[in-house]
């Protein structure tokens, strides 16, 4: 099961749909991550060292700090 949802990460990151202009006429803002590294590899790379349970509970915590109020930066994994 971990190895599935690491795949759909990765899938999700090599796709361009997510990333488009469609989605940045939507929220009037950057559809990019504010983050270093991004969300989507802050939580590949939590489910990888903690697990799909805390992984992703870490990756979602990340996900709701990641708007375009938040100056965003540096964010490694605890």
């Amino acid at each position: 099961m971990k190895k599935l949802i690491l795949r759909l990460i990765r899938g999700y990151q090599k796709t361009k749909i997510f990333r488009s202009s469609f989605l940045k006429s939507l929220f009037l803002t950057d559809a990019s991550c504010r983050f270093n590294p991004t969300c989507s590899e802050y939580t590949y790379r939590a489910i990888e060292k903690y697990g799909i349970a805390k992984g992703t509970l870490l990756g979602l915590k990340r996900i709701i700090r990641c708007h375009p109020w938040n100056k965003g930066g540096y964010d490694p994994i605890p």
